[in-house]
């Protein structure tokens, strides 16, 4: 009998268009979190390198908080992930959604 297997990538294609593999994400361990190393957590589970529990897990992250840095991503590309902008980006894209 043959079981389902999920079938993972080797790699994925990074945010910055560099190969992303397990061991070149982001340190577990990792507390300072910059545009980049989010924006290369999204883009493993975006390219099925991890699934969002696994990331929650490695990262000590919610749900929640990986779930608004996809919305960051896909509403405004990595400038988005900025904290000191989120503000900014979240007006901009609400007067969009009006238009």
């Amino acid at each position: 009998m043959i079981e389902n297997q999920k079938i993972r990538p080797a790699k994925v294609i990074g945010p910055l268009g560099e190969p992303l593999t397990l061991d070149s994400l982001p340190s577990p361990d990792t507390t300072r979190w910059v545009v980049r190393r989010k924006a290369e957590v999204v883009a493993a589970v975006n390219g099925g390198l991890l699934t969002i529990d696994e990331v929650c897990t490695r990262y000590s992250l919610s749900p929640e908080e990986f779930a608004s840095w996809q919305r960051a991503i896909d509403r405004s590309g990595m400038p988005g992930l900025r904290v000191t902008r989120i503000q900014h980006y979240r007006s901009l894209y609400e007067r969009q959604q009006k238009h």
